[in-house]
């Protein structure tokens, strides 16, 4: 698809606060399926905390707030030689700074939305698009009335009662890193990438709920020419 560019994939690390409350009240599913009994045992031996899962018992394990990509700087190195760096993946392996300050891996799991978004505020991007399998958030989801928003502030995608599985963190990415930088974001479907830029697709979010097109991502740089 881009013949002559370098391709970068990297495994990162993902800094957590190691008092993240949300790593006392575990949520996410991870690993395989326990009957009862074996969950009961599983608990006793390794102090795992697991809940049912439809008629079966998984682990659960928090999912931290997200404060920085570990190898920003080195992914900023890459990016500024031209290559496309594939990055975060999976919100990236979760790590805390101990007592001695260093780097510590710990039991979780980070939304990769939210690591998006906060890899993207860090590295200064113009934009952040998260791409998916569907053409943008809709209101009446799943009914006949179904109608995607075309352009949003983050005011009022907060203010929709989104699922808190699958679409809510999709939201907090975008509208969190449009309230800190300022600049667009946007959800749509992965075909659809150069179209959201082009102002055509997607949900589109931006400070005042408008945007143009590529030129309110990067403006023109205006003429300081003088006679």
């Amino acid at each position: 698809a881009l013949p002559g560019r370098q391709v970068a994939s990297m495994v990162n690390q993902t800094l957590v606060l190691a008092d993240d409350p949300a790593l006392d009240n575990p949520t996410k599913f991870v690993g395989e399926v326990y009957t009862r009994q074996q969950a009961d045992d599983l608990t006793d031996q390794r102090g795992w905390t697991l809940k049912p899962d439809g008629p079966h018992w998984r682990r659960v394990v928090g999912s931290p707030q997200p404060q920085r990509v570990i190898e920003t700087r080195l992914i900023r190195t890459l990016l500024h030689t031209g290559a496309i760096v594939i990055c975060a993946g999976g919100g990236g392996v979760p790590v805390i700074r101990n007592t001695h300050g260093r780097l510590q891996g710990i039991e979780a799991v980070i939304d990769k939305d939210l690591t998006a978004a906060t890899l993207a505020e860090h590295l200064e991007a113009d934009a952040l698009l998260i791409l998916t399998d569907v053409d943008g958030v809709q209101e009446g989801f799943g009914t006949p009335a179904a109608r995607r928003v075309d352009r949003a502030t983050p005011s009022s995608l907060r203010a929709m009662n989104l699922p808190a599985g699958s679409m809510g963190p999709k939201v907090e990415a975008v509208c969190r890193f449009v309230e800190l930088t300022g600049d667009m974001a946007a959800i749509g479907r992965l075909e659809d990438a150069i179209g959201i830029i082009e102002g055509e697709s997607g949900t589109i979010v931006t400070p005042g709920g408008n945007y143009g097109g590529p030129d309110d991502i990067r403006p023109p740089v205006p003429d300081r020419t003088t006679n």
